[in-house]
């Protein structure tokens, strides 16, 4: 079975987030980057040239693919911020909560476990915490370390 193409880095975050642009998008990834230490204990990692994560999981499929992934993360892409929150994805549970928050948290997009955020100014930080919290509940009772 073949390898994810997305691996750990030895890249380091804070250079990444360092080299952010525009300026804008650079300080919204360190507000992330520090919501998401904040939450989730965890220091972050690079997944990937472009993805900051935080923890890791591993599972295998009903299909048999083995899965290797960070617990949660962000990217500052140039037009949006990529959240990736899985939990809600994989937990009844989380998905219900996910709902409440989404209601609650301004202007947003999602995909399958992906929430996309054009700025931070947009939404509601407060509930963002929440949300990531919840998300990191749920990956850890599905998931436990």
């Amino acid at each position: 079975m073949s390898e994810a193409k997305t691996q750990i880095t030895d890249v380091d975050p804070a250079q990444f987030i360092a080299a952010v642009e525009p300026h804008a998008k650079r300080d919204d990834a360190l507000i992330l980057d520090e919501m998401f230490r904040k939450v989730t204990g965890q220091a972050p990692q690079m997944w990937g040239p472009s993805i900051i994560g935080y923890g890791q999981y591993h599972t295998t499929y009903a299909s048999g693919r083995d899965v290797h992934w960070m617990r949660a993360g962000f990217s500052p892409r140039k037009a949006k911020h990529s959240l990736y929150l899985m939990g809600g994805y994989c937990d009844d549970i989380a998905a219900s909560r996910r709902d409440e928050l989404l209601a609650k948290l301004g202007k947003y997009k999602t995909g399958k476990s992906c929430l996309y955020i054009n700025k931070l100014a947009d939404v509601d930080l407060a509930i963002l915490e929440q949300l990531i919290a919840a998300d990191w509940e749920a990956m850890l009772r599905i998931y436990p370390e």
